[in-house]
């Protein structure tokens, strides 16, 4: 299976296997290593995910190439290309966020509660009703939340900036005289 694997690298665009080549076998070797201890029927799959992932990939990067697009072309889905996976679930953010206004509305009753005690007499009279402050809460946590947003999405933008300067520069010719190339 190596062997078919280094061969079909050679589909991708010469930049990219200069760029990414060596780091691809050497977690397909891995990944291998792994699936071979499992069984015939694991070993298929991997196989049959690995040819279909190389072929998706390569044909996206020739997309690429041509198009001069750096970022994943609009006609393929996200499955060609590599995603992390989430640790939570994606509700964890909707659920903390009603934990957080429970929480919040908790401390406002207690407020009410202490505001209702007079500090000098040890008489308890009626506890007055909390203002309810839920929404102003609610509005200052999502402008937080806005607010945060755009920073980690200027930052991503600025990195992906310095990342097209990068490529801008790259010359795929191989005159880098660096010595970093994949001999497959």
């Amino acid at each position: 299976m190596f062997s078919l694997y280094r061969s079909l690298l050679y589909l991708y665009p010469p930049a990219h296997r200069y760029e990414y080549g060596e780091e691809m076998m050497a977690v397909f070797v891995e990944l291998e290593t792994e699936t071979w201890k499992k069984g015939a029927l694991a070993r298929g799959l991997f196989c049959a995910r690995e040819v279909k992932g190389l072929l998706g990939g390569a044909l996206l990067e020739h997309v690429r190439t041509i198009a001069g697009a750096h970022r994943p072309s609009p006609f393929f889905s996200r499955r060609l290309t590599v995603r992390t996976e989430f640790r939570f679930p994606k509700a964890t953010a909707t659920l903390m966020t009603i934990i957080l206004a429970a929480i919040v509305m908790a401390i406002e009753k207690a407020k009410a509660i202490q505001a209702s005690i007079p500090y000098s007499n040890p008489h308890v009279g009626p506890i007055q009703p909390a203002q309810f402050t839920l929404l102003p809460t609610l509005l200052l946590i999502m402008a937080f939340a806005c607010m945060s947003g755009g920073i980690g999405w200027a930052i991503l933008f600025a990195l992906h900036r310095s990342g097209v300067h990068r490529l801008a520069e790259f010359d795929p010719s191989g005159d880098q005289g660096s010595g970093r190339g994949m001999s497959v």
